[in-house]
């Protein structure tokens, strides 16, 4: 059942340049409800639940069809709604809604036929003015109960309407959900105020989550309802990790051979739980075969279109339907609707020139008397109707509000197109929100400009429910969860056990109670539903060709291998518990990590008692020699190479391996830096013993040593920075190298950055190398060139032989590899450089002159 809101606006052309008026070329003979108004709303209602047709002989003009059997309350839903908002003052002021509504008698023939009456019109003549455009004659149509109806509507009536030139069509359902309404490229202007089958399917998917249940039947109705929502349910529940056991089409004709068939597959299959899409009308003759056939134990999944119907809740069906749970549309409460409803009268309503015979219809089906009775009538014993009887001494459902469902939806509808009039006749001219900031005129709209505030509709009912549309004209998704409980007097219970919300935050949009719902099994319990059971510990999962993924058979697993599929643990040696796998990392607990870790400290600590020592004799020549503070530095950055390397050992963490690569680079950078400017330093003093050379130690004075030191640093920070913004270092659990051991690592992030910072520190000591190996045999008692010389070929050769083993050292070796390259090269740096002068300060004090650091060594001859 599929009712939705249509706003049409039509531009009527006259049949000649010289007529100055449309004429209606014939009346369809329809049931309708009329009441004047400024605007006017058109409506299509299943009112009729039966047609019947005329017999047609080919010969002559077929005659009119008429309907039977009665359901008026939603056409005097929405009848009520426009009466509540012309009694509203802040909504639509100074405007009176009036209503056009129709009868479909649940058949398309009479739906197009009633919808092409409120696109034409029923006046005889149409006066046009100049522009040959008269004003529509209704607005909007609030309408047909069926998505295929629905469907149907819009691309025929669309499709006649174009024989009129310029038709526009705008859309508004309030109870039509098939998905493929929402295809915007298809029904641009389509609305409706109930979610579509997407979001159905999403909540049945989440119940069936919830549950547990994997392995489930569908059966679908032959429509456009049924095949849309069948599609959508497939491939939702293949990406929940579900699998569809059986997909049955119920057949359009009742055929009992195919109705044994469908239930004969549903007896036989596994699956325990039942999903249906169908509406009453095509689902109850496969619920007699399943009674016939005596199925019962299983769990019926409920959609919107059966789950709140009464014609299932008998004695005879529920031993087997008991326990369904269903999805249903939300319910809603509309104050003042009963008194509405009950208090209508036929003379009320004007006469039937409008095809205004609905109200007088349902009277008489009401109260079983005539209004107007026909001859013959009274002499028959029929009784006469005299309009003054009173609704309420009758038991009908007609006044029932407790489940307003669908009715609310058409409350909905209807106030949806109140609120975009409003908004609409609220524009301000020159501030209007089309081109040139014109506004829409209510006299010359356009269905687009309708639509503009359709799009934009806000507000929240009197039930708190808030109304809106999404980009595909959807309505917020909120569904009831509806659970029918069998009683043991007999009687059938319709209980909401729960709400799933769309708009909720992710992970909360399902609320089901479990406590509440009644299981018709023995166990009272919910059933398992599964096509093949979780397999044992100790086997796996081995797949059946051909078969779903849910259906699988489950072997012993291979070494190493578990039931479950955790990476962080490993298989016991019988294979049927999982124990945790092997951690393997640096630690500062193993005989490698102390070694390196006491060598590390070791270095720090000569350098500390280098620095004593120098600060000891600091005013003594070899301390003072070629820039004291540059020798200061240089033991600073040593001894934080040393301490870097402490960052590679231990578990990684994230600050381990951003800042361990990052210190490196900048402690080495600083070192190697002080070094090549030392170099430079020894190159210009010598030179300056040459004529002209004076003008080159200027360059090299303390200042500019130290502004060339934090220069050159500077880049190296640079380019850290870039690093770890850009692909920063991250720790990492590697288990390529080892199947029963997890080895921590840090993995660099970004190659290119690793390789940049490796080859500035190489561009710079090649740099050094080569500038103190041109300086070695410069003429000094004590050429510190000598010492640099060697120090740098000592770093040279281990960085080099640093990255062949670095590479090829799986796990923590390759952070060993890399702490003894940087203790290494730190030692050599040491040795080389500083060894030299403590022998003098401590055990040649008598070298430690200016007179013998500057004489010339002696030659032999």
């Amino acid at each position: 059942m599929n009712m939705y809101l249509e706003c049409l606006l039509l531009n009527y052309s006259s049949a000649s340049s010289t007529s100055s008026s449309c004429r209606l070329r014939e009346h369809f003979s329809l049931n309708g409800m009329y009441q004047k108004g400024d605007v006017i709303l058109g409506g299509l209602f299943e009112v009729h639940y039966f047609t019947v047709f005329p017999e047609l002989s080919f010969t002559s003009e077929p005659q009119q069809l008429y309907c039977e059997g009665f359901g008026f309350q939603q056409a005097q839903t929405m009848a009520f709604a426009v009466d509540e908002i012309n009694r509203n003052p802040d909504l639509l002021p100074n405007i009176k809604l009036g209503y056009q509504l129709y009868d479909n008698c649940l058949k398309l023939g009479v739906s197009f036929r009633a919808a092409m009456s409120l696109a034409s019109g029923t006046q005889e003549e149409f006066p046009l003015d100049e522009s040959c455009s008269g004003s529509p004659p209704v607005l909007g149509i609030v309408g047909d109960p069926g998505s295929t109806h629905s469907i149907k509507d819009d691309n025929t009536i669309g499709n006649v309407l174009l024989l009129f030139q310029n038709p526009t069509l705008s859309e508004k359902h309030h109870y039509a959900t098939c998905s493929c309404l929402s295809d915007r490229g298809k029904y641009p202007s389509f609305f409706r105020t109930i979610p579509s089958d997407s979001f159905q399917v999403r909540a049945m998917i989440q119940i069936l989550r919830r549950l547990g249940w994997t392995w489930v039947g569908l059966v679908f109705s032959d429509d456009d309802y049924g095949f849309h929502a069948a599609r959508s349910f497939h491939s939702s529940l293949a990406e929940s990790g579900g699998c569809v056991a059986y997909s049955q089409v119920l057949p359009k004709d009742n055929r009992p051979t195919e109705l044994q068939r469908i239930v004969g597959e549903i007896k036989s299959s596994s699956a325990r739980v039942v999903v249906v899409f169908s509406n009453e009308a095509y689902l109850l003759p496969l619920v007699d075969e399943v009674v016939v056939q005596n199925v019962k134990g299983l769990q019926w999944i409920a959609s919107e279109a059966w789950s709140s119907s009464s014609v299932f809740h008998t004695p005879r069906l529920m031993p087997y339907l008991g326990g369904t749970l269903g999805i249903t549309i939300r319910r809603g409460e509309i104050p003042g609707l009963r008194d509405f409803l009950l208090s209508i009268r036929p003379d009320d309503q004007p006469d039937n020139n409008h095809g205004n015979n609905m109200v007088k219809q349902f009277w008489e089906a009401v109260f079983g008397c005539r209004l107007e009775p026909p001859a013959g009538w009274v002499e028959a014993g029929g009784d006469v109707c005299t309009g003054q009887e009173d609704l309420r001494d009758v038991e009908t459902s007609y006044g029932d509000v407790s489940e307003l469902r669908p009715e609310y939806n058409v409350y909905k509808a209807v106030y949806a197109l109140a609120h975009a009039l409003h908004d609409l006749l609220q524009c301000v001219p020159g501030r209007g929100p089309f081109s040139g900031n014109r506004c829409a005129s209510l006299q010359r709209l356009e269905h687009w400009q309708l639509v503009h505030y359709l799009e934009r509709v806000n507000f929240t009912t009197g039930f708190g429910d808030r109304v809106s549309f999404d980009d595909n004209g959807d309505a917020l998704a909120i569904y009831d969860i509806m659970n029918w409980a069998w009683l043991q007097d007999g009687s059938v219970q319709v209980e909401n056990v729960g709400v799933i919300d769309e708009s909720a935050p992710a992970g909360q949009e399902l609320t089901l109670d479990e406590d509440r719902i009644f299981w018709n099994f023995e166990s009272k319990k919910p059933p398992r539903s599964v096509c093949s059971e979780s397999c044992p510990p100790g086997t796996r999962v081995a797949r059946k060709k051909g078969e779903p993924v849910c259906c699988f058979d489950c072997i012993s697993c291979a070494e190493g291998e578990v039931s479950n599929t955790t990476e962080d643990f490993w298989s016991s040696p019988e294979r049927d518990l999982c124990i945790p796998k092997g951690v393997e990392f640096l630690s500062y607990q193993e005989s490698l990590g102390i070694s390196l870790m006491t060598a590390s400290l070791l270095g720090a600590l000569i350098c500390a008692v280098v620095l004593g020592i120098f600060t000891r004799y600091r005013n003594t020549p070899v301390v003072k020699a070629n820039n004291s503070e540059l020798s200061f530095l240089l033991l600073l950055s040593l001894k934080l190479c040393f301490l870097c390397s402490l960052l590679f050992i231990g578990r990684p963490r994230l600050w381990t391996c951003q800042l361990r690569h990052a210190a490196f680079g900048i402690s080495f950078v600083l070192c190697v830096s002080c070094i090549l400017v030392k170099t430079m330093v020894v190159l210009a003093v010598f030179r300056t013993s040459k004529p002209g050379g004076n003008a080159s130690l200027k360059w090299f004075g303390a200042g500019q040593q130290r502004g060339t030191v934090l220069v050159l640093t500077s880049f190296q920070a640079a380019i850290c920075t870039a690093w770890l913004v850009s692909a920063s270092p991250t720790p990492h659990k590697n288990m390529r190298y080892h199947i029963d051991k997890i080895v921590y690592e840090c993995v660099v992030g970004s190659v290119a950055g690793f390789g940049a910072l490796l080859g500035y520190i190489g561009i710079l000591a090649f740099l050094s190398f080569l500038l103190a190996f041109l300086a070695r045999n410069l003429p000094d008692n004590f050429n510190e060139a000598k010492f640099i010389t060697f120090s740098m070929l000592i770093f040279c050769a281990v960085w080099i032989s640093f990255v062949p083993a670095y590479i090829s050292s799986p796990g923590k070796y390759a952070d060993a590899v890399e702490i003894f390259a940087i203790l290494a090269s730190s030692f050599g740096l040491l040795v080389a450089l500083f060894g030299p002068k403590c022998y003098i300060i401590l055990l040649r004090p008598e070298r430690n002159t200016k007179k013998a650091l500057m004489g010339r060594p002696t030659t032999k001859r």
